[in-house]
């Protein structure tokens, strides 16, 4: 038994003192938002000559296999059974009918983006022209647009008993966008609030490999054509991967899907909910990524581009989608 207590004199050691210690990181294993950063990837990436003429070529004879087996199926099963040859003949005719109007129905997805994509170019040269007679006609083609849309009835009143009092490009378009785009622009920025709650729960709940991945993409490609529908510019399946592309594309581009300090900063909690655990501080950061994603659609898809109506921030649309979903610490 001791009595008081025991020195240990640690020899050729100096005591460590709080001034001389080594700073703690706390950015080790810091999320990253993965998989909207593999998404961002995989939409983006373009892919080579020698592989787009490889698909193509084994498209186009696995096409012609199948039509040559189909033909030589029907012609044999007319030559033993007219009414089953028949019967056969008529089904493939369905069929073909059917892709037909497929084929169709991408055309009219694709000029109706085309449409968009035209009007928002006019609205710009008219802004920075300050064109008056510009503008009307840009105003005119939004009126068609939205001319059989009952949700755009009272913003096409509105801007009809307007309009006139107006003698400027500026004003003219400001008019517009507010009395048309703004209840569009709250139903867009919904979808984006939704996508990023899914994202960022299934990231931080579900812990299987590759879910949160999948998870995103899809998310992502179903909130882009919804905000495609919303503006007007209702697309297929092809047109909407187009415009997925796109986006993720321009979005690489710039930069904009990388985790920066201004992004982390938006995220309300995220920071804190990094520490208490990883996943969710992922998902948070994979739903802030989904949101400006979201961002990025409205203004490819957005008829008008933002002038008179502030364009929706990520830290906002993250802010209320989070709400509930997870504690800010």
């Amino acid at each position: 038994m001791t009595r008081g207590p025991v020195l240990i004199d640690l020899e050729g050691s100096e005591a460590a003192q709080p001034d001389t210690a080594p700073a703690v990181r706390d950015d080790i294993d810091a999320p990253e938002g993965v998989a909207m950063q593999q998404v961002a990837a995989i939409a983006a990436r373009r892919p080579s000559r020698l592989a787009r003429w490889f698909w193509s070529i084994i498209l186009t004879l696995i096409g012609f296999i199948v039509s040559l087996a189909a033909w030589d199926y029907v012609t044999g099963l007319l030559a033993r059974s007219p009414v089953l040859g028949g019967v056969a003949t008529a089904l493939i005719g369905l069929l073909l009918f059917v892709l037909l109007i497929i084929a169709l129905r991408e055309l009219a997805a694709f000029g109706r983006l085309r449409k968009l994509d035209t009007i928002q170019h006019h609205a710009k040269e008219a802004l920075t022209s300050l064109d008056l007679k510009q503008a009307r006609n840009v105003v005119g083609d939004l009126e068609a647009l939205y001319s059989n849309r009952e949700d755009t009835a009272w913003g096409r009143a509105e801007l009809k008993s307007r309009q006139g009092d107006v003698l400027d490009a500026d004003g003219l378009l400001g008019l517009a966008e507010t009395a048309l785009l703004t209840p569009l622009d709250a139903r867009a920025q919904r979808e984006i609030e939704a996508a990023a709650r899914q994202v960022a729960t299934v990231t931080a709940i579900v812990p299987l490999a590759l879910a949160d991945l999948f998870t995103a993409l899809t998310a992502n490609l179903r909130m882009i054509r919804r905000i495609a529908e919303i503006y007007g510019g209702r697309s297929g399946a092809l047109g909407s991967w187009r415009l997925t592309r796109s986006v993720l594309t321009h979005l690489v581009a710039t930069g904009a899907v990388a985790v920066g300090d201004d992004l982390i900063g938006s995220v309300a909690g995220g920071g804190v909910l990094s520490k208490v655990s990883r996943r969710f501080g992922e998902g948070v950061i994979n739903g802030a990524l989904t949101a400006r994603v979201g961002v990025a659609a409205i203004e490819v898809c957005r008829p008008l581009p933002f002038h008179a109506v502030k364009k929706p921030s990520v830290s906002g649309l993250v802010g209320r989608a989070m709400s509930g979903l997870f504690n800010r610490g």
